[in-house]
């Protein structure tokens, strides 16, 4: 129809996301690099994502493995170069997918030249571009303010005499986006990658990029707090999800929407609250287009909770929003652990509901095989998280470990008898025996991903909630696919259903003709395609 708005790729497509340092190492020196990910494009084209999300590639001296960024505009050496970068996006291109890169606004590292520049006197031209601030008593920090990887976000500068704000790592000073000068540097970066194809950016905690003016206090946590406030005894108030924020998205915004097609802005959401989440969407046509949905990946695999979860983001994004679905990533323990056990059937009904709900799909590279978090020992570790609050908690290593392509030493991620920078897992768990393997859980998320592409009800279809049994979700997309998932160790009947059982996560049953009754293993999933009036 004439004039009718243009429908994003992203909301009928799929993504994934690389951790780039542990998919393919092309070079041989135990760490994935981009020619690594280059030789795998085909794989990811016949599993049939639409865009790839790479952890940062750019210049770190990796005090946080990537997330403390030395320069914005070029690519760390390990990795490879900038005409790789552009190698990629082309290559890329031919398969029909798009590549977006990892933005860290809140941060530098410490060894960034402003940071070096802004450090050297309290009169440097650069010393706004950084929360500085004076003792409060004494020689206390200015102000309660507590690190989110441990102990203050405050650390006295020796040659200045004042504080500088860091809410991960020391070596990760807190750019001051009250300074006009941090956004107009952030543009010509947005803009450096966009003009080179780039689809659009990952957002890293777009929601701390603006701090509290005044430096105030945050008070205290209460018992109804959720637990992480409780364990850091505050509320982050004035440190994280100040209303400002929402400028710096909007003006972004503004910027993306200059680029044919638009870029992708995805943000790393991380709130507590769906109210708080969908802020982050403004109108629904000025902030954010993705914003990661935490309540939902940190919830229990329930099909109660998920489904409340999922139908109060529904009811609360403005209208023309569109939400965006995964169950894991870099940071947090894989689906496949968390929800699922290692238990194979829950992944796949993990994976199923994922793949058919309204929203982008995002999956974690290693996803789609089933790959659960590696056990590691103490002396393995390199997260500064994992090393700081073992052995109570192991960090985000065990969930980035490198990819198993094939079951030989080093899994084919590198070569045999090279070291890989952190241990990989049980290689027999590997990219090559489940392609060959028709019933595999990897043919099951091909062969959803390409039923959506067959099925526009799938890709654009609204949903609408369905009353079942307890214990199983289920819901309709548009006029034409039905969903049901059985989250629960007992049988499960549905009455009064028929229509053509396109894929079921107990493959044997794909193709049949379903009268009126659907019956349901234990952790069963179905997609229905319905019969006609």
């Amino acid at each position: 129809m004439a004039g009718a708005k243009e429908i994003p790729w992203w909301e009928s497509g799929v993504l994934y996301q690389v951790y780039v340092r542990s998919f393919a190492d092309h070079d041989g020196d135990g760490c994935g690099d981009l020619r690594g990910l280059i030789s795998h494009l085909d794989y990811l084209a016949w599993l049939g994502v639409d865009g790839i999300w790479l952890s940062p590639i750019t210049v770190s001296p990796n005090a946080d493995w990537g997330y403390d960024v030395a320069d914005y505009c070029d690519v760390q050496p390990e990795y490879g170069k900038i005409a790789d970068v552009d190698l990629l996006i082309a290559s890329a291109s031919e398969r029909g997918i798009r590549v977006l890169l990892d933005l860290v606004p809140n941060h530098s590292s410490d060894r960034h030249r402003w940071f070096q520049d802004a450090r050297s006197s309290r009169d440097s031209a650069k010393r706004n571009w950084y929360v500085w601030a004076d003792s409060s008593v004494g020689a206390e920090p200015p102000n309660n303010w507590v690190s989110s990887f441990g102990g203050p976000a405050w650390t006295r500068d020796e040659t200045s005499g004042q504080w500088y704000l860091h809410n991960f790592l020391p070596e990760q000073p807190d750019l001051n986006w009250w300074e006009p000068e941090v956004a107009d540097a952030f543009d010509r970066i947005l803009k450096f990658w966009w003009d080179r194809g780039v689809a659009g950016f990952r957002i890293d905690v777009c929601n701390m990029i603006i701090k509290d003016a005044q430096l105030r206090d945050n008070p205290p946590a209460t018992e109804d707090d959720p637990w992480l406030m409780q364990v850091f005894g505050q509320r982050p108030v004035y440190n994280s999800d100040r209303p400002e924020v929402h400028e710096v998205l909007r003006r972004w915004r503004s910027l993306a929407e200059t680029y044919d097609p638009p870029r992708l802005l995805l943000g790393e959401t991380n709130v507590e609250k769906l109210e708080t989440l969908v802020s982050y969407y403004g109108t629904g046509e000025d902030e954010l287009h993705l914003g990661f949905n935490f309540v939902f990946i940190e919830a229990e695999f329930d099909a109660q909770v998920l489904r409340e979860i999922a139908e109060r983001t529904e009811e609360l994004l403005p209208n023309g929003a569109w939400p965006v679905w995964t169950g894991s990533n870099h940071d947090v323990s894989r689906l496949a652990t968390r929800w699922c056990d290692g238990d194979p059937a829950k992944v796949r009904a993990a994976l199923m509901m994922l793949l058919t709900l309204r929203g982008t799909p995002v999956l974690y590279q290693g996803d789609e095989i089933g790959l659960v978090d590696v056990p590691l020992d103490r002396d393995q570790l390199l997260d500064p998280v994992g090393r700081r609050f073992w052995p109570a908690y192991a960090g985000r290593d065990p969930v980035r470990t490198p990819m198993p392509w094939v079951d030989v030493e080093g899994g084919g991620f590198t070569i045999p008898g090279v070291t890989t920078w952190l241990p990989i897992g049980d290689t027999s768990l590997n990219v090559e025996s489940q392609r060959s393997d028709r019933d595999s859980l990897l043919w099951l998320v091909h062969d959803l991903i390409e039923l959506r592409r067959k099925v526009p009800d799938l890709q654009r279809g609204p949903y609408r909630s369905l009353d079942v049994p307890p214990g199983v979700w289920g819901w309709t997309r548009g006029d034409s696919v039905v969903v049901f998932l059985n989250l629960s160790e007992s049988p499960n009947q549905i009455d009064s259903v028929s229509g053509r059982l396109a894929i079921s996560t107990e493959r044997t049953r794909d193709g049949t003709v379903i009268d009126q009754k659907l019956s349901l293993a234990p952790w069963e999933g179905a997609v229905l395609v319905l019969e006609g009036p």
